[in-house]
Parts: structure tokens; C-alpha cells; sequence
């Protein structure tokens, strides 16, 4: 996921006053992207508007203020952007599925290798990649570049209460699409997730495309018949990169092909 360098000033200005009071974010991470860098700015305003769960909610009888005030959620920023492979309706506020969503810890596309260079630098080597990740032939991950991407890992849906000490069955984040809404998402250890304000859609960066090729059950053959099908980057039209924003990730012979939204993650719960 390489992107161009630009900058949304009025969005980033407007925020900067509710950053400072909601979360105690340092100086911007500096990254090779002025848009990574920039971003943590807009995480203020989200974080003053993230919900309550019920388990979070003040027990005692006439709502007491301070136990309230304490039971508000605080989250901590990373030290620099991660991003969520996301499944779901694009219109939707809450889902379930998210237990197939995955997440980078690092930008995949900087560590990635292009679709012309997979004999070379992958299957050369034995299938590891010169940043060190295995290409898994079954399963593979491309973005909008061309470039062949590292797996993500599981989207982590347990969170730790620090107060007790106990593993809660749910985990928060701060997530944006870099447009106009920055927000809390909470993802459940049962699979279902909702946003605190706007839609998946609003949440995504329409930039990053990816999409997850595996195997397609069957392949045409010459004469018509059905027969197993080859799945491997050699088969991609490099002329179909790079992809537009928000347009779907291009097909790939002998292999089924889901593409994913991609969120940007500013951070997490404390």
C-alpha cells in the first residue's frame, strides 16, 4: 500500500484542539507518507464520542458522576499507523464476520514484492521474501500497486481490564479512512463489531485496495473440461495495475479472489 504524500489541512486543523484533551498522543510519527504522519491529529474528536458498553457503565444507584468519569474509556495512540483488512457491508454500522479480519502491525506495502518479481525474489528463495515473511501459495494477499503482501495476522478481539485484571470478551480502536470520520470501532470475541459514527464505508481508505487470492475449485480446460486450477502471481495481467481508488482489485486466472476494505488504526483502549 504505497501512497502518495498529501495533506487534508482544514480537517487536521479543526481536530488539533480536541486531540490534546482526548488522548495524550505525542508529536506525529515521522514516516515516509505526509498523510501516516499527519493523521494521529484527527483522533481526538472520535476518542471524546466513543460509547460506553454496558460493562463499562457506572453501577451505582443516580448515575455518580465521578464513577462515570473513571469508567470513560482512554485510549493510547501507536507509535505508527496499522491497518485492518475488513469484510462487510460497505452501508453498514454494525456486522458480524469479524473474526476473518485481519491486521497489519506495519505498512505491507514497503515489505512487499511486485507480481512481475515473484520468481525472483520469492520463489527463488524458497518462498521467503526479502523482508523475511512466507509466501503461502494457497493463500495469498496483493494491493492496489501489484505488490504481493505478507498475510495479516487475526484482528485481536480480547482486550485486558486493567483495573481487574480480567480479559474482557471485547476490543476497541481508533480507526479512519482519512476522509472525514475518525471513530471507535469494537470488535467482539463472538465475531460482531459496530462503529461508534458512520458507516464501513466511511472508515475505509479508498487508496489502499487489496484482495486475498486462494485456489479457485476448478479451471476451464482447453477442451471444456474441468480441471484443477493454478493460482500463482504468473497468472496476473500486470496492465490491470495500479488499481483505482475504491475499484475492485483485479481477477487473477485460477484464482478465486476477496477483496477487503482497508481502515487505517491509530490506536487501541488502554
Amino acid at each position: 500500500m504505497v501512497f502518495p504524500a498529501y495533506t487534508r489541512l482544514p480537517l487536521l486543523l479543526s481536530a488539533t484542539a480536541a486531540v490534546v484533551g482526548a488522548l495524550s498522543f505525542g508529536a506525529p510519527q515521522t514516516t515516509r507518507r505526509a498523510t501516516l504522519a499527519a493523521i494521529p491529529a484527527i483522533a481526538g474528536a472520535a476518542l471524546s464520542a466513543a460509547p460506553p458498553l454496558p460493562s463499562d457503565a457506572a453501577t451505582t444507584d443516580g448515575g455518580n458522576a465521578a464513577a462515570a468519569a473513571d469508567a470513560k474509556p482512554k485510549f493510547r495512540r501507536y507509535p505508527q499507523i496499522r491497518f485492518i483488512a475488513a469484510l462487510g457491508d460497505p452501508t453498514a454500522s454494525s456486522g458480524v464476520g469479524c473474526e476473518g479480519w485481519g491486521l497489519w502491525r506495519d505498512d505491507p506495502g514497503p515489505r512487499g514484492v511486485y507480481l512481475r518479481d515473484y520468481d525472483d525474489r520469492i520463489a527463488k528463495r524458497g518462498g521467503v521474501a526479502p523482508a523475511g515473511w512466507t509466501f503461502n501459495g494457497d493463500d495469498w494477499w496483493v494491493e492496489e500497486h501489484g505488490l504481493i503482501m505478507s498475510t495479516p495476522d487475526d484482528l485481536p478481539r480480547r482486550s485486558l481490564d486493567r483495573s481487574t485484571g480480567d480479559v474482557v470478551p471485547y476490543k476497541r480502536y481508533v480507526v479512519t479512512g482519512d476522509r472525514e470520520v475518525t471513530t471507535i470501532l469494537t470488535v467482539h470475541d463472538d465475531g460482531r463489531w459496530e462503529l461508534a459514527k458512520g458507516s464501513l464505508y466511511d472508515v475505509t481508505h479508498l487508496p489502499c485496495r487489496s484482495a486475498r487470492y486462494t485456489p479457485a475449485a476448478f479451471d476451464v480446460g482447453a477442451n471444456g473440461d474441468a480441471v484443477a486450477s493454478t493460482c500463482v502471481p504468473g497468472g496476473a495481467d500486470k496492465r490491470s495495475f495500479p488499481v483505482k481508488p475504491g475499484a475492485e482489485m483485479p481477477p487473477i486466472s485460477g484464482c478465486a479472489k476477496q477483496d477487503y476494505a482497508v481502515l487505517f488504526v491509530l490506536g487501541e483502549e488502554a
